[in-house]
């Protein structure tokens, strides 16, 4: 009889918690219950909720303001306990939420509820919400420690043991009921089983700490990230420790040698933007927690620039560099390992880039980008460590350096996009300036003698005539005197017949004179062995054998032609310049973003390419090195367990560094496909086969597959073949294959998905999709039985023209297709006809893939 209501079934629970609250109910609970739980049923749904369950410990946080994220709501109750949440827990599983946290129990044990009937009821909870939303993730969590030195609570205080019994039920139980056990009581322990006293001022209650301890254990259940911070590039060495350092209570920032003032100066903003405010000083003051930047001399002689010692313990973290380069990768690092705000996981990280050059190219030549847009890319650049900023700012479409001496190259009558923008002397120089701060090169373009009618239209000359050749040289030498400490001018010299063979020659003499490394694209003019080589086309084997040469790999690193999902498989797998590890030869890697094609809107460039996908991919492997020869574009055909492992770190970082930003991915290691096929179609792309009717009819019918494969997105011929391998081991033309594979629903529900069969390179004017298909092949998807209609394109038979721009031809850019999925397993066919391999023209090749992938909510 101590508490009646515990005995209410499942059925009643459900039936009155659904019913308003009327005032013969009343006796059940207090006055304050009523109050709080009345008004939760007036607040509205407000969609992708967190509901944080719980009593009065639960209240007391302000969650919302804790994680800075409005979708989180307390539902806590001071007094409650669990057949509270029991009579209430319906009004919250109707607002269907994302996740619900529930912490519930201590004031049942301490009425003397045995834990066994306390878990009981918590499963009672457990079910309910799975009855009414099953899709909503369930976190329960311990108890937590309680305190009997205050001499408060004693009838809380004295239940240890019924606390960590329920605790231990709870976690034997979690595998085989719908919920995740969260374990808070051991960090919140101190000796003896007691709630550390720094956490609480009565024993039972947290105080300020304490909330933002249970913020940090929480965090990554939360957001749905690993438990330990995923480190992209992964560090060289990496060791964990079991403590954790007290980033909130670390206001000093011990700085003894002036050269590094810079960067202690943006870890303090780092650190401000946490809302931790600090100091730099240069003494130690050991009593509170403190952060130590120092240089030190290598210990090793051949140590890389930029290798770097982090070492975080439970009083201190100390960056230690030999160089300022290290100091800044290393708070990089740091940055990373601070992702809650307010622990940092104890660890030793022992680190150095393989390669030097890590770098990210952007065509503003062709599509202006305004200012604030190439900042943005260059703070995720020096976020992942990235090195070399290449800015390809002249072209045909437009010239868009200013220059004094010559102000037509900028006039809007010799601009054929974007009439007009360009980029002032004072911007560029504020572009160096703030790479230089982010330990970035700036290496700007000007492209020469090809890609120039810009130039022709502004001086009605082409550069290879002698005039044209004098007035290059007075732009360079104009170039050369307004920006004085650039050591690199990258010339271009690619796609263009050379008609002049002085003019490569002169131009390499003129800036070599001026203190200048030239950069050149390779194959590309008649460079001298002093130029450096960047290398676009499969030019390895010959480039190498001149030892003189050095060189930086842009092959198949341009992000305009690759499918968002396949970037980042064959980015992670690349063996950048043929080598494991750079040398004084093999600089390193450039990734490049060719927007040829007009765009309607100057964030289309991260909308329509996979940009930061790609950047992150690039860093980890430009940084790490290794990778696998020759190039991969399925992720069966690399290093399947290593992409597995850098994919979901690849989503955390999604998730936690790219809330606001384009970021064209999502997880696709889930997807196993069973091939089936070659059916041989004579060219007639409509053609049915049995498959297509007996795979609904009785699928344990068909025959063993031919193979599987993995991926949201699947290549099966590359375009590039045989210089990429596919997924077919065998392709021919005018034959058909299918693809099949089962998803698995909880509930009947709408779930948005990528489907595509032709990823649209966004440099070539690629003809649209025909109106009523999903492409020119005769495609076709199928969902447990019914075809999938292709989209209502906007542009449907539009044939492809630079001046058109791309509008809702690619998956990752129109909005996500919503298909009725049922509950348990839906099943999916593709059928997948070729005809010829050739393509209409050199603009309209073949890809013959698919795309097709479940999207999740917030990813």
């Amino acid at each position: 009889m101590k508490f009646r209501f515990l005995c209410i079934s499942l059925y009643m629970v459900i039936n009155l918690a659904a019913q308003p609250v009327r005032d013969e109910a009343n006796t059940l609970f207090n006055t304050y219950y009523y109050q709080r739980s009345s008004q939760f049923q007036m607040l509205p749904k407000t969609g992708q909720e967190i509901f944080f369950i719980g009593d009065s410990i639960t209240e007391g946080g302000e969650w919302s303001e804790l994680f800075d994220d409005i979708r989180i709501k307390n539902r806590g109750i001071s007094g409650d306990i669990s057949a509270g949440v029991l009579y209430r827990i319906n009004q919250i599983a109707l607002h269907k939420p994302d996740k619900v946290f529930l912490m519930i129990g201590v004031n049942d044990l301490a009425r003397g509820i045995t834990p066994d009937s306390l878990v009981k009821n918590i499963h009672l909870i457990v079910q309910v919400i799975n009855k009414q939303s099953p899709a909503t993730q369930i976190f329960v969590e311990s108890i937590l420690p309680v305190n009997g030195d205050f001499k408060k609570f004693n009838g809380h205080s004295n239940r240890v043991s019924e606390i960590k019994e329920a605790n231990a039920l709870l976690s034997r139980k979690s595998d085989k009921t719908r919920f995740s056990f969260i374990n808070l009581y051991d960090r919140f322990c101190a000796q003896s089983d007691k709630l550390n006293p720094e956490y609480t001022n009565d024993g039972l209650h947290l105080n300020g700490k304490g909330y933002l301890l249970w913020k940090s254990v929480l965090y990554p259940y939360v957001y749905d990230v690993s438990l330990k911070p995923a480190i992209i590039p992964t560090p060289d060495k990496l060791e964990w420790g079991n403590e954790y350092f007290p980033l909130y209570q670390s206001h000093n920032i011990v700085v003894q040698d002036s050269a590094v003032i810079g960067e202690a100066i943006s870890l303090q903003q780092s650190m401000q933007q946490l809302g931790i405010k600090t100091s730099l000083v240069t003494t130690i003051d050991t009593i509170s927690p403190y952060i130590q930047i120092s240089l030190v001399k290598s210990v090793v002689p051949s140590q890389p620039t930029g290798a770097y010692q982090l070492t975080v313990s439970s009083k201190k973290i100390l960056i230690t560099a030999v160089d300022n380069n290290g100091i800044f990768y290393a708070i990089q690092t740091l940055k990373q390992l601070m992702q809650d705000g307010v622990y940092v996981n104890t660890c030793t990280i022992k680190d150095h880039p393989a390669f030097p050059v890590r770098g990210f190219m952007i065509d503003v030549g062709r599509n202006y980008i305004s200012i604030p847009l190439l900042k943005e890319m260059i703070n995720r650049m020096a976020l992942y460590k990235l090195n070399v900023f290449h800015f390809h700012a002249t072209e045909d479409i437009a010239w868009r350096f200013e220059s004094k001496l010559y102000p037509a190259l900028t006039a809007p009558d010799n601009m054929l996009r974007d009439k007009g923008m360009y980029y002032t002397v004072e911007e560029i120089k504020e572009l160096i300036d703030y790479c230089r701060v982010r330990h970035i090169q700036f290496v700007p373009e000007i492209d020469m003698p090809g890609h120039s009618a810009a130039f022709k239209r502004a001086f009605k000359t082409d550069m290879q005539t002698d005039s044209g050749l004098a007035i290059v040289k007075k732009i360079l030498t104009e170039f050369c005197d307004t920006y004085i400490d650039l050591p690199y001018i990258h010339i271009g010299a690619d796609e263009v017949k050379i008609t002049n063979p002085k003019f490569v020659p002169e131009v390499i003499a003129l800036l070599e004179s001026s203190g200048k490394k030239v950069i050149g694209w390779e194959p590309g003019g008649n460079f001298s062995s002093s130029v450096i080589r960047q290398l676009w086309m499969d030019d390895l084997k010959r480039i190498t054998a001149d030892t003189q040469i050095a060189y930086i790999d842009s092959r198949h690193l341009y992000l305009n032609h690759m499918d968002p999902l396949e970037s980042v498989v064959t980015i992670y797998n690349r063996r950048i310049a043929g080598k494991k590890a750079g040398d004084d030869k093999a600089l390193g890697g450039i990734l490049c973003v060719w927007n040829d094609r007009r765009q309607a809107a100057e964030t289309d460039v991260l909308r329509m390419n996979p940009v930061y996908p790609g950047m992150v991919s690039f860093a980890e492997r430009s940084w790490v090195g290794g990778g696998q020869e020759g190039w991969v574009a399925n992720i069966s055909d690399g290093d399947e367990n290593g992409f597995r492992l850098f994919e979901q770190k690849l989503l955390d970082h999604q998730t936690l560094y790219f809330k606001k930003q384009p970021f064209p991915y999502a997880q696709q290691t889930q997807m196993q496909w069973s091939i089936y096929g070659p059916y041989y179609n004579q060219g007639k792309l409509n053609q049915q086969f049995a498959i297509e009717k007996t795979i609904w009819q009785d699928s344990s019918s068909l025959a063993e597959p031919k193979q599987s494969v993995i991926g949201g997105t699947v290549v099966l011929r590359h375009w590039w073949a045989p210089l990429i391998k596919g997924a077919l081991k065998n392709p021919q033309e005018n034959q058909t294959y299918y693809a099949t594979t089962k998803i698995w629903s909880d509930v009947d529900q709408l779930q948005n998905f990528w489907i595509g069969f032709n990823n649209l390179s966004r440099s070539t004017a690629t003809d649209s999709p025909p109106k009523n298909a999903w492409d020119a092949r005769s495609s076709k998807v199928w969902l447990n039985g019914k075809e999938i209609v292709a989209p209502d394109w906007k542009r449907g038979g539009q044939i492809g023209h630079s001046e058109i721009p791309l509008i809702d031809e690619g998956y990752e850019y129109r909005s996500p297709y919503p298909l009725q999925l049922k509950k348990g397993w839906n099943t999916v066919l593709l059928k997948l006809p070729m005809g010829s391999f050739k393509g209409r023209d050199w603009q309209n090749v073949q890809k013959w893939m698919f795309t097709f992938l479940p999207l999740q909510n917030g990813r």
